[in-house]
């Protein structure tokens, strides 16, 4: 299997409000970026859509090397949270729903196609490629103010 790598990250303007999200995929010699955004959502539904948009680019099954500074989606894939949710029908171990199961069904779905290997980084740090993500989310998410 081919090896990606995918930098991912989401902005929002109010929580909820304007929101953005910007990818950065990486094969070999090859690189491309996409962004979009939505004009009422939160920063988590970014950052998942983030994710869900640039995997959702691949064409066949890859290793993935997902980097993202968001705690909420590397830790909830990376120790299982999500699939628990989705196991127990969106509801959390606190018996409170899970928030965003549309986007996180997806993203399962997707991680099930292919192998997702997930890296935190510190946001608004020296990681070039995070950077750009955020330059990309902020930008979009001004386009709806």
């Amino acid at each position: 299997m081919k090896t990606v790598t995918i930098y991912t990250d989401g902005a929002c303007s109010g929580n909820p409000g304007p929101g953005g999200w910007g990818a950065i995929l990486r094969y070999g010699p090859h690189e491309k970026e996409l962004s979009g955004g939505e004009e009422r959502t939160t920063n988590n539904r970014m950052e998942l859509t983030g994710v869900i948009e640039a995997l959702r680019l691949l064409k066949e099954p890859c290793v993935v090397e997902l980097y993202s500074d968001s705690k909420y989606v590397i830790d909830a894939l990376q120790k299982g949270w999500a699939r628990s949710w989705q196991q127990r029908g969106w509801v959390k171990s606190d018996k409170k729903p899970a928030l965003n199961s549309d986007l996180w069904e997806i993203l399962l779905g997707l991680c099930d196609v292919h192998t997702v290997r997930c890296h935190w980084v510190k946001g608004h740090a020296e990681n070039e490629y995070n950077n750009r993500c955020d330059q990309l989310a902020v930008a979009e998410s001004q386009k709806y103010k």
